[in-house]
């Protein structure tokens, strides 16, 4: 059985759920693993071995996104950014150090990527987050469509430029954990075919968190 994993949970002190509390859930589900990556904070204390340390950066700003890409290099398991805007996607997918572009379109399929921005995602193993709670949260007829035809267009560039990509909850609460099963039907409302969700929640979210792309790539510069 694959070793699922969320790299995109968030939990307290960013919400008023514990971190046992969305691993218990998370466990029941079948995940092996989740990462709590809250917006600018970090998880000062790694509960177990299936519960990963992170933070996702959201900013507005390229410079104060190296500033902080900076302080948190080398200090957290994973380095996730909040994307939307075009210049943070860019400056993101530029950047090494990113480990993920988590809401690389927006929450609401409001931004867009293109294939100079995922090709960098490819040369600098920066994984593509899909985010399958914008799908269940949309509340619009309209607006699930706008979403699922955004998630579309960024699986054909994914597949276009073979860059790393992910299916996360985004999770705030214990209802919004959704078990893998859930996680691929939903991806195929976009066109995801089965074997590439299965990989994009088990085998990629641990290739990530073990920088298997990062370190390929020192390879390649060496």
């Amino acid at each position: 059985m694959p070793n699922f994993i969320d790299l995109n949970v968030h939990a307290y002190p960013e919400t008023d759920v514990p971190v046992e509390e969305m691993l218990r859930v998370a466990k029941r589900y079948g995940y092996a693993g989740i990462a709590i990556t809250n917006h600018n904070e970090v998880l000062n204390n790694k509960v177990s071995n299936s519960i990963f340390s992170g933070v996702e950066i959201r900013t507005n700003s390229v410079a104060e996104l190296k500033r902080k890409l900076k302080h948190h290099w080398g200090k957290e398991t994973l380095l996730a950014v909040h994307g939307g805007n075009e210049k943070i996607n860019r400056a993101a997918l530029e950047d090494s150090r990113v480990d993920i572009l988590a809401h690389p379109c927006g929450e609401k399929g409001e931004g867009e990527l293109n294939h100079v921005l995922v090709r960098y995602a490819a040369e600098n193993g920066v994984a593509i987050d899909f985010n399958l709670n914008a799908i269940i949260q949309s509340s619009r007829r309209s607006e699930r469509a706008r979403i699922l035809s955004k998630m579309q267009e960024n699986l054909k560039l994914v597949r276009k430029y073979k860059a790393p990509m992910i299916l996360t909850s985004n999770a705030r609460s214990i209802y919004d954990l959704r078990a893998p099963r859930e996680m691929i039907a939903l991806a195929s409302l976009f066109g995801m075919r089965k074997e590439d969700a299965v990989h994009a929640l088990s085998d990629i979210p641990t290739g990530v968190l073990e920088k298997k792309w990062k370190k390929e790539k020192e390879v390649e510069i060496i």
